[in-house]
């Protein structure tokens, strides 16, 4: 035989281990987990729980951010379109979507 008998017995009582083994095994798994989901996943929640809520209350004058970088005044709002001012007299429709951050009534200027 290739495989001595005291090894082949040692192999066989470690597998007849207590079944806390299986749930000692499985806990460090669960933490890892939950130290994820109160790191990562619950603060992304609140983040975007609160740029849903400031999307949905844009008004005129508020000062917004689209996806695709455009920064710009808020003329006018509609439930799926928001008409901002990207410079005097450029006006442009954008989806109400993409726009990723809003600043209330003008916000803080840019070169000041």
């Amino acid at each position: 035989m290739i495989i001595s008998p005291a090894y082949a017995q040692a192999a066989g009582g470690a597998a007849q281990a207590s079944p806390m083994g299986g749930i000692m095994g499985i806990l460090p798994l669960v933490l890892i987990f939950v130290a994820f989901y109160f790191l990562m996943i619950r603060p992304q929640q609140k983040r975007m729980k609160t740029l849903q809520a400031s999307i949905a209350s844009i008004k005129k004058n508020d000062t917004v951010v689209t996806a695709g970088g455009l920064v710009g005044k808020v003329v006018s709002v509609d439930d799926v379109y928001a008409q901002v001012e990207i410079a005097p007299t450029v006006k442009v429709k954008v989806v109400k979507a993409t726009i990723v951050e809003v600043q209330p009534l003008g916000g803080k200027p840019a070169n000041d």
